[in-house]
């Protein structure tokens, strides 16, 4: 029988999780998000001009929120992402390590499966602890969340700017209705460069 991360876990509702943190999240904090259902969820919890949804760039939700958080040091970075998403990016958890902007938070929805594939079971919920993952590339503040009561904790945490942190979790594997943010990735970029102040073009 092949040994699994997913039995013994208490789930969150993801839906819900999401946007009672977003919503407890200042207007200032940038966020990034993971294709599919971080997207979504995000999304779902109300239009933010700061938030970078990411499409089809499978991986890159943890470079593209680092390199947020080094160019603006004095603001806050979250990266919502899921626990397939993550694995393909998985080696930029030690660039995060090395760099460790204190302004970094990065939050992955873990429900052991790739949702926008078919909902096939991924490693997160066979033998691959990402928390564990996270302490190996070398960010210290790494913790497992399984409790919904927790956001309010999280949300404090991503706005303190105390140091590098990652916190993955435990959500369940239902499937909500699909929030779908815009695809237009220049209309997107562009309202996030404006909310910082920034020429559009």
């Amino acid at each position: 029988m092949t040994a699994t991360l997913t039995e013994t876990r208490v789930r969150i509702d993801r839906r819900a999780f999401v946007t009672d943190l977003v919503q407890q999240l200042p207007d200032d904090v940038l966020i990034v998000t993971g294709l599919g259902s971080p997207s979504y969820d995000v999304f779902a919890a109300g239009y933010r001009p700061r938030t970078f949804h990411l499409w089809g760039a499978m991986g890159a939700a943890v470079p593209m929120g680092l390199g947020l958080a080094l160019a603006q040091p004095n603001t806050p970075v979250v990266v919502i992402t899921g626990d397939g998403e993550q694995l393909m990016g998985i080696g930029a958890l030690g660039t995060v390590a090395v760099q460790s902007p204190p302004n970094l938070t990065i939050v992955v929805l873990d429900n052991g499966h790739f949702g926008e594939t078919g909902m096939q079971r991924s490693h997160a919920g066979l033998t691959t602890d990402l928390t564990q993952v996270a302490r190996g590339f070398g960010i210290s503040d790494a913790a497992t969340i399984s409790s919904a009561d927790e956001a309010a904790e999280l949300a404090a945490l991503i706005t303190a700017q105390s140091g590098t942190a990652f916190r993955r979790v435990l959500i369940d594997v239902t499937e909500p209705p699909r929030a779908l943010p815009p695809r237009d990735g220049v209309a997107n970029k562009n309202a996030v460069r404006s909310a910082l102040g920034f020429e559009t073009f």
